[in-house]
This record gives structure tokens, C-alpha cells and sequence, in this order.
């Protein structure tokens, strides 16, 4: 008898989210009604120009952070661009090393290694072990005479692995050295307050905790100086030019603070999801090997390698049976190339090849669940008899 197929099970939630319907509420009054440039000065403006100080800060407030700490930006590629590029400009005088992990989003590798090629700075890239992880230690080694700035991911978007990022902090303190951290997939999913964490500069995007695209926000510690990335208006107190995106800044506010009111909940029920997706996949499935860190990962995240297939085919089958999966970061899914995240953890290319990315929300459901272990041995099954790499 043929199964019966489901439909639209998502389950790609590090690349984007579905926007919460009382987000979407609160956005709208500032398309159709209160609709006013936050920056010009009559009254009718000021009712968009208060809705965006309020948003700031209620952002503040989220992360432990003071209002006039949150500058907005376009998402969080933005934001972290921000941060790196006015880092390396403001203390240039101070020295030009900063220190990353093999592991980043390609937001802060790509735009480190484009800095250093450029001759604006000088780049170490630490190593990680197995899980992803890098240690306060080897940050501290790391850190020279001239270092003006170390940029840590708080949590991976591909295989979840969360990083011990108030000790880091802690160590570029006692150096007197800039603390940067891509928070993008941790903020509105884990616990997250700036100044216990001694984090001086904060990225974070609203896509990734159920509000709209298109915005993001950076954190800048008081005291930190940082230059404009883009030019042209006096807007986020000099710091950002461009007319204000209040109806998104307003989402990405509402959708924080649901998430942070309800994040202990909602976190143990999607973590309960996860772990029986992993605990299926590992008991249905030979030769799979899982990704990241077993407990300190994001309470959403599941990647595995899946040994003799490749993870665009799998990608494909799942798709024909309804559901919507990766095989590693959204922003490079059309390359062919291997993750650079898998293959900096030590996984061989042919074994970095086989990996799928699973990541919940709290809108997966037991029953998407219980399909996706159902749907996904068979589509396994059915690849490895057709790969000459396969043969038990």
C-alpha cells in the first residue's frame, strides 16, 4: 500500500523563518496607517519615529543591552560587515590583527579573508576540534600586541555546535581586545545577555527567530567606536544611512520578544523533537555519523552525514516527498563544493559530501516527525543501492 504523502514539512529553519501572524499584525499599521519617514519632524512622523525607539528598546533589553547600544541594519550579513569593516578602519591605528575561527559564516570568513587579501588586515584562523568548538585557550594564545579584534560564532548555522562565548569574551577583555560574535542563529533560540558574556559587538537578523527579512541589528558596546558602513544620511545616530525599514524593525522587535518570553519552553519542546529525529535517524540508518556537538548545540539543529550518497540527492528525494530539508548553509547551497565547516571538523570530502541539515521549529509537528523517520531510511535505502560506493 503507498504511503500517503505529506506536504510542506519544513524543516530548514537556520536558513529562514515563518513569520508569526502577531508579527505581522504589528508590522502592518506602518505600511497602511502610521506610514511616516521616522526621520522628518512632524507629528505624523512621529508615531513611526516612536515606534522605532521602542523597538530599539525592546531589542535592548533582550540581550542585556542599553537602547542606545542597537543599530539597525538590512539582516545580519550586514551587521557583521559592519562590525569587521569599522573595526579594522576605527583601531587601525592600534594595529591591524584579528583573529576567526575556520568555522564562521562566510559573512565574517568571506569579508576577514577579502580584508586581509586587500592588505587591511592581518588574519589568524583558529582550528576547531571535532565538534566545531574552539576554546577561550586557544583565543588567548592567539591574541598578539597587535590584535584589535577576535570574532567567534556564538552558534554554528550548519551544525548547531554552540561556543563557550563568555569565556572567550572574558579573554579578549583581560587583553583589551575587541569581542565580536555573529550571533545570528543563537539570538531568540538561547539564553544571550551582551554584558555577562563581555561581548562588545553583537549581529543578529530577524529572518532567523519567525520575523521578516530584510533586517537585522548590530550591538555596539558603548564606548566602541565604529564608523559608518554606508554613507549618505544622518539616520541610527550617524551609524547607518537609509531611510528607517520601520514596519520590519517593529517585526524584528515583536518577534524577539516573543521568543525570549517563551524561550525556556519552547526550547525544551523543540529540543525533545530533535532529539528524537536524531535518536531515529542513528537507530534506522547504518553508517551515519552526527555533526556537531551532542549537548551543547542549538536545541533545534540536527546534521548528520550519511555515508555512500551524496546530500544533493537525498536534498532531491526528500523534496519529491514533501519535504524541504539542506544540506548545509542557504547562502552556498548552489555550490558543489563541500562544507567548509564539515571538512574544518575533520570529516573526509566524501563523507562531508553525504550531509543533511534538519532544523525545527516550534511549529514542527510529532506527526512531521514521525513522517521525516519514515521517509528518510527508504530514500537511503533506495540511493546506496544505486551508488558503486555501496556494497553491504
Amino acid at each position: 500500500m503507498q504511503k500517503e504523502l505529506m506536504k510542506n514539512v519544513y524543516l530548514d529553519n537556520a536558513a529562514t523563518t515563518k513569520v508569526r501572524p502577531e508579527v505581522v499584525a504589528a508590522m502592518l499599521p506602518f505600511y497602511t496607517e502610521s506610514y511616516g519617514n521616522a526621520s522628518s519632524l512632524y507629528r505624523f512622523a512621529q508615531e513611526a519615529h516612536k515606534a522605532l525607539e521602542d523597538a530599539r528598546a525592546t531589542v535592548a533589553k533582550c540581550i542585556g543591552a542599553q537602547a542606545n547600544e542597537i543599530i539597525f541594519t538590512g539582516g545580519g550579513s550586514e551587521a557583521d560587515n559592519m562590525a569587521l569593516r569599522g573595526v579594522a578602519k576605527a583601531y587601525a591605528k592600534k594595529g591591524k590583527h584579528m583573529i576567526t575561527t575556520a568555522v564562521e559564516h562566510h559573512a565574517v570568513l568571506h569579508t576577514l579573508e577579502g580584508m586581509a587579501k586587500e592588505g587591511k588586515i592581518e588574519l589568524t584562523v583558529l582550528p576547531v576540534d571535532e565538534f566545531g568548538q574552539i576554546t577561550a585557550q586557544q583565543v588567548a594564545e592567539a591574541i598578539r600586541p597587535d590584535t584589535i579584534l577576535v570574532s567567534v560564532i556564538f552558534a554554528n548555522n550548519e551544525v548547531g555546535t554552540i561556543n563557550p562565548i563568555a569565556e572567550i569574551g572574558a579573554a579578549c577583555r583581560a587583553a583589551d581586545v575587541l569581542f565580536h560574535t555573529d550571533a545570528v542563529q543563537a539570538v531568540g533560540h538561547v539564553p544571550v545577555d551582551v554584558a555577562e558574556m563581555n561581548i562588545d559587538l553583537l549581529a543578529m537578523a530577524a529572518h532567523k527567530f519567525h520575523g521578516p527579512k530584510g533586517v537585522g541589528a548590530l550591538y555596539v558596546r558603548k564606548g566602541v567606536r565604529l564608523p559608518p558602513l554606508i554613507t549618505g544620511g544622518g539616520q541610527e545616530r550617524g551609524k547607518r544611512a537609509g531611510t528607517e525599514n520601520v514596519p520590519g524593525i517593529v517585526g524584528l522587535a515583536t518577534a524577539l520578544e516573543m521568543q525570549v518570553a517563551h524561550m525556556q519552553e519552547v526550547s525544551q519542546q523543540v529540543q525533545t523533537k530533535r532529539d528524537r529525529l536524531i535518536a531515529g535517524i542513528l537507530e534506522t540508518i547504518s553508517d551515519v555519523k552526527l555533526n556537531g556537538h551532542p549537548t551543547q548545540r542549538l536545541p533545534n539543529n540536527v546534521n548528520v552525514s550519511i555515508r555512500y550518497i551524496e546530500g544533493e540527492s537525498i536534498l532531491l528525494m526528500l523534496d519529491l516527498n514533501g519535504i524541504a530539508a539542506s544540506s548545509g548553509s542557504a547562502c552556498t547551497s548552489g555550490s558543489l563544493d563541500p562544507s567548509h565547516v564539515l571538512l574544518a571538523m575533520g570529516l573526509p570530502h566524501e563523507i562531508a559530501h553525504g550531509s543533511l541539515r534538519l532544523t525545527l521549529s516550534e511549529f514542527t509537528t510529532d506527526e512531521e516527525v514521525d513522517y521525516v523517520l519514515e521517509i528518510l531510511p527508504e530514500i537511503v535505502k533506495r540511493l546506496r543501492a544505486m551508488s558503486p560506493l555501496y556494497t553491504k
